[in-house]
């Protein structure tokens, strides 16, 4: 099976360039999403995550999001503690996945592709970029967040430059038809190697 990684900087519209590629029959695996579920279910990890953060990582059995990320905020060690607790399960969940998959590629969307190493495990890397403008504007309206936290977050992120000179197709998000239009090139390419 090919494994295409799919990756691009918060709000870069990765999620949008996946539906794309389901519409042509293609498998995506959406990492934050399956890390999410890993997270409420795996005994394991619950109970290395209590370890790590404290028994208010959990409330009413559920992940207490908001004091994991004020730690993670102000403490970037805990982010990587907490990514080497997360990640390897995630790998392990997704190779099950793919076996099961009957299509001639895989799409494993990853916001932090790069910077966890996760290219390795893929055949081909897709990074999806988007104007640094359009992408705050965008995660402010989506997220109801603030721009100090989205600029933390893309701080942690490789810059579009450091991703491109490391994958080999790129999407520019600017309009959907355009998209639309670079997927189909990158999906005739992929079905013929």
């Amino acid at each position: 099976m090919i494994v295409v990684g799919l990756t691009g900087g918060i709000g870069s519209g990765k999620t949008t360039v996946a539906k794309q590629f389901e519409t042509l029959g293609i498998p995506v695996y959406i990492a934050d999403d399956e890390a999410k579920k890993l997270m409420h279910k795996s005994k394991v990890i619950k109970r290395k995550l209590i370890e790590l953060f404290g028994d208010q990582a959990y409330v009413n059995n559920e992940l207490n999001r908001p004091f994991i990320a004020n730690i993670i905020f102000n403490d970037k060690s805990y982010l990587e503690k907490m990514n080497a607790i997360i990640h390897p399960r995630v790998a392990k969940h997704f190779n099950k996945w793919a076996l099961k998959q009957n299509a001639p590629y895989v799409i494993k969307e990853v916001a932090i592709l790069f910077e966890n190493g996760g290219n390795k495990a893929c055949d081909y890397v897709i990074t999806v970029t988007a104007n640094r403008e359009t992408r705050i504007e965008r995660l402010l309206k989506r997220d109801n967040t603030t721009i100090e936290k989205i600029e933390a977050i893309m701080k942690n992120q490789w810059s579009d430059e450091q991703k491109i000179k490391d994958s080999h197709f790129v999407v520019h998000n600017t309009t959907m038809q355009s998209i639309k239009n670079q997927v189909d090139k990158i999906h005739k390419k992929l079905i013929n190697i």
